[in-house]
């Protein structure tokens, strides 16, 4: 793989992972030298700061990680730190709906009642301050529990858990067995 190309893989990498990635397992990962990937790295930051891109490629002794330029980030907050003003997209809203409701909850019991995975949604709403770490479910693993913040009573209007709308009563069809909460 050349230059460039192993740059824009490390690019998307990046892009995904939007954490630090440890520039060795990243090596490894990619099966390619020390050096191929240093020349990579400083290939993709050198294009970045000569465009004067949106991001900008940050290191962190052995780890790298896409970031917002600094010039740029009060524009970007502009936008995005008003949380009344950000809409939740659906997967959000229902995984909210879920920790409001069940709380406290596991991502794990969060998937079993949406049937999807839930780790970006859970992520976002963490990040948004609507959900907080509560605690730990005293099971293998230790899960982490979730549960809503104030924050999240006062973006809905609610002064209380309570003032939560009742969620509807679901009724077995003629033939099935009646639903256990």
């Amino acid at each position: 793989m050349d230059t460039p190309e192993l740059a824009h893989v490390i690019e998307a990498i990046l892009f995904v992972a939007g954490e630090p990635v440890d520039v060795r397992e990243l090596q490894r990962a990619l099966e390619v030298t020390e050096d191929e990937t240093r020349l990579a790295i400083d290939a993709l930051d050198s294009d970045y700061s000569y465009h004067r891109r949106g991001i900008c490629l940050k290191r962190f002794g052995t780890h790298i990680q896409l970031s917002t330029r600094a010039e740029f980030a009060p524009y970007v907050e502009r936008l995005l730190q008003p949380i009344q003003k950000q809409s939740l997209s659906q997967s959000a809203m229902e995984t909210l709906a879920v920790v409001a409701y069940r709380q406290p909850v596991t991502k794990l019991e969060i998937e079993a009642v949406r049937g999807v995975k839930c780790d970006y949604s859970v992520q976002s709403l963490v990040h948004k301050g609507l959900i907080e770490e509560v605690g730990r479910k005293e099971a293998l693993g230790r899960p982490i529990l979730y549960g809503t913040t104030d924050t999240f009573l006062s973006h809905f209007g609610l002064s209380s858990l309570e003032d939560l709308p009742k969620p509807p009563e679901t009724e077995p069809a003629d033939n099935a067995e009646p639903l256990v909460p």
